[in-house]
């Protein structure tokens, strides 16, 4: 190999390594929004961590420990095993519009006889104008589906996003179910089957 091309093959690989490390920075500073986003969500909601400020702020307890056992049936929400936990909604919040730092769901988990914040959801209700499937923190909402009976009517079709902000989810941050969190002590279990999908638009 002559000495020009030694060079100039040590030109291709340090051109290749900058735009390697040029692409890695431009991914580090497209997430890093999203975690200050998440992490100023999580310094505002820290007040909630005491229930009871939840509930003067309209956050309402459904009581029931919501459970799915990871069974998959066809033309349902696919639900890996775990809770959801105990939901407390604010059901003025619910709207077209996604404010993310106001969960319109605050998560509990029962934990020696009281509650610890574990996660937060988004709802966001199906209508006639809605066009695609919402988005935040680069996450798109899943359904569209039916409401989570008996807590919430099978009539109110939605999309929903779940954050486990305050307690580590082997399955993802974002996974709707969380195998960490448990109800079985609780007094109001509440194991649900898979919530059925509804038509409407969908992540392509």
């Amino acid at each position: 190999m002559t000495k020009i091309a030694s060079l100039g093959r040590r030109g291709i690989l340090i051109s290749i390594g900058l735009v390697g490390v040029c692409l890695g920075a431009a991914a580090a500073q497209a997430a890093e929004p999203n975690k200050a986003e998440i992490d100023a969500l999580k310094q505002s909601l820290a007040k909630y961590e005491d229930y009871k400020a939840a509930i003067r702020d309209l956050y309402l307890s459904t009581v029931g420990c919501v459970s799915y056992s990871g069974e998959k049936v066809p033309g349902t929400m696919d639900y890996p095993k775990g809770a959801m936990g105990i939901h407390f909604v604010n059901v003025p919040s619910i709207g077209p519009t996604v404010d993310p730092m106001r969960p319109n769901v605050l998560i509990y988990e029962p934990v020696d006889g009281g509650l610890r914040l574990v996660g937060v959801e988004w709802l966001v209700p199906l209508t006639p104008d809605t066009k695609a499937p919402p988005e935040l923190f680069g996450q798109t909402f899943m359904g569209p589906m039916e409401g989570h009976y008996p807590l919430i009517p099978k009539e109110f079709h939605h999309y929903d996003l779940h954050a486990w902000l305050f307690k580590d989810n082997p399955n993802g941050m974002f996974s709707p179910t969380n195998p960490d969190v448990k109800c079985e002590n609780y007094s109001f279990p509440m194991p649900e089957e898979p919530t059925k999908m509804v038509p409407g638009p969908m992540k392509m």
